[in-house]
């Protein structure tokens, strides 16, 4: 069974040659997003480390890559994709055999991909969730207790 993953928010990024297109658009942001995003999510649009590896391993679905080529076809930096290639895989979203990296069971990917698209869905119709703003309201459980 071969699962295709699509995540619409991240096409633009992979090109034919599957390698992160050099004629990206950046857009400058304001400085409380700049202070309260985690380094990951302030490159490529918001994208994470993951994501890129996931697409590019969604679109290599018969072949499985080293750390390296996983390295220079996504742009993760050399020092992160050891973490996210880990975390993908205890996620079980990649496969580790060796020296070399593949894509996920269908079943796990399709999951992922079920709750990646339910999730921009809702950011896109809600509007994403303001952690602070949810702290505010959140019961203490020592007050429950």
């Amino acid at each position: 069974m071969v699962v295709v993953l699509r995540l619409p928010h991240l096409e633009k990024y992979v090109d034919t040659a599957n390698t992160l297109a050099d004629n990206e658009i950046h857009m400058p942001i304001d400085i409380e997003t700049f202070e309260s995003s985690p380094e990951d999510r302030l490159q490529h649009n918001g994208e994470t480390n993951a994501d890129r590896v996931m697409q590019f391993l969604a679109a290599n679905p018969d072949q499985a890559f080293t750390q390296s080529e996983i390295r220079d076809a996504t742009g993760v930096k050399a020092g992160s994709i050891s973490v996210v290639l880990s975390r993908l895989e205890d996620r079980e979203l990649v496969r580790h055999k060796g020296n070399y990296w593949a894509l996920g069971e269908a079943d796990d990917v399709a999951a992922y991909t079920s709750m990646v698209e339910s999730t921009r869905t809702a950011n896109d119709r809600f509007g994403e969730e303001d952690m602070d703003e949810w702290l505010e309201h959140a019961v203490d459980d020592e007050d429950t207790e």
